[in-house]
């Protein structure tokens, strides 16, 4: 093969492997959403078992609030719930929320706000200020208090409770950096035996998949809530952060007994277990002594709130909304459980191996081998990568992409095969250059399919025909500039022809102003009855707009006839050794035919047979009557559609007409009369009329014997 065809079959199937390569070694945020996703569905499919752990949420639920006051509480009722957490044997409480303001029920407060003087100034100013009454109780608990990070604001208190132990050389260069934070009152902060960031670091679909463990404000370190809850209840000062060998950013935490593994930046991945409602105590039971003391015994205690109105609602990867705090607790439950998540450093060069080597692979074998074989290699590759994905996460908790590698050997195989058959395609050219033109295209795109149908022969097939025929087109040629006469056929046969092929019917041939339509040839179609009738429809609407629109240029176009019929018939290629003439021939062709000839006589637009009514029930139709074609000996049912005034079938039979025809049909003698009355009353319904120039000419019953084709 030249390079000139060779070029296309591999350029741009490289092409496309490099450019997934490089969208994952970029990866811009919709591969990350990609990967994310593939992650969160492993979640949802194998969500971490729920296990026992001294882990318990202190819940300022919709119900507490109810109970005990709109929020924020006074800090004396927040001060006596960390009271009776710390008498129940909590190892540690922490704050899911941040004290930034003094309390707005403080004595002193009120009495500025207020304006009080004198002795009544001087006794609110006497009383036991709340902040300072919380700041004793936060002093003797063993309480973790909560800042957010922010890109401004306060700089990080200068005293802090934890130590920061290095193993390596920049073991925190990739840590967030912060400018600021909003950071407790200064009081409460020295009480405290800790302080941490609550805030999460969400992808760009707000969904919290990991927690930051350590974080950079104004270039110092600073640790998160989790981080510090496990430090003060473990006892220990010190945090030790181990980087990573020979590279820049953390691998792990250990806090105490805990080494906790991490991304370089400090993020520690979240796999989330289902909700456990045992995991929630509700505020109200701690501090009117309802909850059982061994719930919060040796347990990390999170107080924080799901009610919704204090908007701390985030969304987590199996696809539900939690409360903030909730991610806090998985975590510390996962920490207990030794059951992390992780993506390990070499993920991301498995991947890009996988993307580079599979997709040349897959793009040689594609060209090589014939399509169901690179389907089924593809498939066999696709299936390989999301299958060990799946598998590297069951078995050893290790977040290994699926998503990227999968599509990019998906995309390979996919722009292979396309180009394969474009190259393919043009072999098969000249079949859709002879024929394109002249013959419908559905008969065109399966003899390119099948080319061995070319050869002469036929099969036996259940068909639809649609016959039509223009009205006087003959006498407005001999009036008419032949140039603009073909114009005018052109036009006509143009508008006709694209609603044939709209309703995927084959053109069989075009004599003159005629068309010969056929259904379910050479493609099948179980539904073609309905498909010729609603054709018929719609040619007949056309037709008459058509009409319409030369007429009021003053040019007389006449009535298109329709003949609608459905039978068994013989469709091939009849047209000899040298010239390809795909048909249908029967019976049944004749027939369609015969009854759009059968409109001259009725006046009638559109006649079907009783084949077409009965495959579409829901139209009205009227009967004409037992027409014995010419050439034929048996009686065929005809019909007359009712059609609404956008011309569709309508819905509604006309009573009136069935009723006087069943009498014709039955040689009542009162027949004549009625349809004297219909005329009268419809002097344009020219079926009507025909019915009774017929009575009147002594014919009795439905029974026509036509003489004429």
């Amino acid at each position: 093969m030249k390079w000139s065809a060779l070029r296309p079959g591999v350029v741009l199937p490289v092409a496309t492997v490099l450019t997934m390569l490089a969208l994952h070694l970029l990866a811009p945020i919709p591969v990350l959403a990609l990967r994310n996703a593939a992650f969160d569905q492993f979640q949802r499919w194998w969500p971490r078992p729920a296990v026992e752990a001294p882990v318990r949420i202190v819940d300022v639920d919709e119900r507490s609030l109810e109970r005990l006051g709109q929020w924020p509480w006074p800090r004396t009722r927040l001060a006596e719930l960390v009271e009776r957490l710390h008498a129940a044997g909590a190892a540690a409480v922490a704050f899911d929320m941040v004290f930034a303001e003094p309390d707005r029920t403080s004595p002193r407060a009120l009495g500025t706000a207020w304006g009080l003087t004198g002795a009544a100034a001087a006794a609110l100013a006497a009383l036991p200020e709340p902040d300072e009454r919380f700041a004793q109780a936060v002093q003797a608990g063993r309480v973790v208090l909560g800042f957010t990070l922010e890109h401004d604001g306060a700089p990080p208190p200068s005293e802090v409770a934890h130590r920061i132990v290095m193993r390596g050389d920049g073991a925190l260069d990739a840590l967030p950096a912060f400018e600021g934070g909003i950071l407790p009152l200064p009081a409460l902060r020295q009480a405290g035996a800790g302080l941490g960031a609550i805030s999460f670091l969400p992808d760009a679909d707000g969904i919290v998949r990991r927690i930051p463990l350590l974080a950079r404000m104004d270039g110092r370190p600073v640790p998160a809530l989790v981080t510090e809850a496990l430090r003060v209840a473990s006892g220990e000062r010190n945090l030790t952060a181990i980087g990573q060998d020979g590279a820049g950013g953390l691998a792990a935490l250990r806090i105490g007994p805990h080494r906790i593994p991490t991304a370089p930046n400090g993020e520690a991945w979240i796999h989330y277990s289902r909700p456990v409602p045992e995991r929630y105590l509700p505020a109200w039971r701690v501090l009117e002594g309802d909850a059982p003391p061994e719930a919060v015994r040796g347990a990390i205690v999170l107080v924080g709130t799901s009610a919704k109105g204090l908007l701390d609602l985030r969304f987590n990867p199996l696809g539900t909304l939690m409360p903030g705090v909730e991610a806090h607790a998985q975590f510390l439950e996962q920490v207990h459980a030794r059951h992390f998540l992780e993506r390990p450093g070499w993920a991301g060069a498995v991947e890009a191996l996988v993307i580079l080597a599979g997709g040349l692979l897959l793009v040689a074998l594609t060209l090589r081998v014939g399509p169901l074989a690179s389907s089924a290699l593809a498939l066999l590759a696709v299936s390989a990568v999301c299958g060990g994905s799946a598998w590297a996460f069951t078995g050893g908790r290790l977040l290994i992409d699926p998503a990227l590698p999968a599509l990019a050997l998906a995309s390979s195989f996919l722009v292979t095969s396309v180009v394969r058959h474009v190259v393919s395609e043009r072999r098969q050219r000249w079949i859709r250059q002879a024929f394109a033109r002249y013959v419908s295209p559905n008969l065109v795109a399966h003899l390119v399919e099948h080319p061995d149908e070319l050869a002469l022969g036929g099969r036996r097939q259940h068909c639809s025909f649609v016959f039509t025929d223009l009205e006087g087109f003959t006498s407005l040629m001999e009036r008419t500039d032949p140039g603009d006469a073909v114009a005018l056929l052109n036009d006509y046969l143009d508008g006709m022809i694209r609603i044939v092929f709209e309703h995927q019917g084959t053109l069989d041939r075009i004599i003159g102003d005629a068309l010969a339509v056929v259904f379910s040839a050479p493609i099948e179609q179980p539904d073609h009855p309905r498909r010729a009738f609603a054709c018929a429809l719609e040619l007949n609407r056309f037709a008459r707009a058509h009409a319409q629109t030369l007429a009021d240029r003053g040019i007389e176009f006449g009535r298109t006839r329709i003949g609608v019929h459905a039978g068994e018939v013989i469709v091939g290629n009849f047209g000899g050794a040298t010239i390809f003439d795909y048909r249908a021939l029967g019976d049944p062709v004749n027939t369609a035919a015969r009854l759009e000839t059968l409109n001259k006589q009725l006046g009638t637009s559109i006649c079907v047979s009783d084949v077409i009514r009965a495959a579409n029930p829901e139209a009205a139709m009227r009967p004409v009557g037992r027409m014995i074609l010419k050439g034929r000996s048996s009686a065929l049912p005809v019909f007359e559609p009712i059609l609404d005034a956008t011309g569709a079938a309508a819905r509604t039979p006309d009573h009136a007409y069935d009723d006087a025809h069943a009498r014709m049909a039955a040689g009542d003698a009162a027949a004549p009369a009625l349809f004297a009355r219909l005329a009268a009353q419809r002097p344009d319904d020219a079926l009507v009329h025909w019915q009774l120039q017929r009575l009147r000419s002594d014919a009795i019953g439905d029974l026509v014997v036509l003489t004429e084709k």
